[in-house]
């Protein structure tokens, strides 16, 4: 089953500012709309493996007991929490560089895949999102995870290529803006932690 809590926290997870939001920021900013395009699909498919190591490690580990369970709360409530203050900490979210090349649209993807497969983090995030999703209840965990995980994909899609498209168009209001910036930065850090809070109050 696909909620509303699931969209709204996957538009919020997809918003925060990382290395493939940056990737695709610069690429719009230096390349143009159409590289940004790139840059945005080829983030995109750098988490497919991500994906696919939760999903064939969690599909059998959602059968097993509550001990199990809580675990993996816990595991990503801590995860969360540390997500809120890294996000908080971290000032140089939008500190672009200044240095491009024109680059082929094959160059540009396979960039963006690896920037993004070969970031360990990704895994132990999804790790941490998508078990709050899936229903104790519902016959295949595994099918519910599949759904779950191409809704994600798409929407991250979506949100990248709106920041590349952004950022060629709206340059120095998003960029250029140090108010901007740590509003941003603010707002995704208290989003995290208030979903790390909900995760440790809620029940199997």
């Amino acid at each position: 089953m696909v909620t509303t809590q699931f969209l709204l926290t996957s538009l919020i997870v997809a918003l925060v500012p990382g290395t493939g939001v940056i990737f695709t920021v610069s690429t719009g900013l230096m390349q143009g709309r159409r590289a940004a395009l790139f840059a945005a699909l080829g983030c995109t498919v750098g988490i497919i493996p991500h994906l696919l190591a939760t999903i064939l490690g969690l599909a059998a580990l959602m059968h097993t007991s509550a001990l199990a369970f809580q675990t993996l709360k816990y595991a990503g409530v801590a995860y969360l929490l540390y997500l809120a203050y890294a996000t908080w900490q971290d000032t140089s979210t939008f500190q672009l560089d200044t240095s491009s090349s024109r680059s082929t649209a094959r160059g540009l993807m396979l960039k963006a895949v690896l920037l993004n497969l070969l970031n360990p983090k990704l895994t132990i995030f999804f790790l941490a999102f998508l078990p709050q999703f899936i229903s104790p209840t519902t016959a295949s965990p595994l099918t519910q995870m599949l759904l779950l995980s191409g809704l994600f994909m798409a929407m991250t899609l979506v949100v990248f290529v709106a920041y590349g498209l952004l950022a060629h168009t709206f340059r120095t209001r998003v960029i250029a803006s140090e108010r901007v910036q740590t509003w941003l930065r603010r707002s995704f850090a208290a989003a995290f932690a208030a979903l790390g809070i909900r995760l440790a109050c809620s029940e199997r």
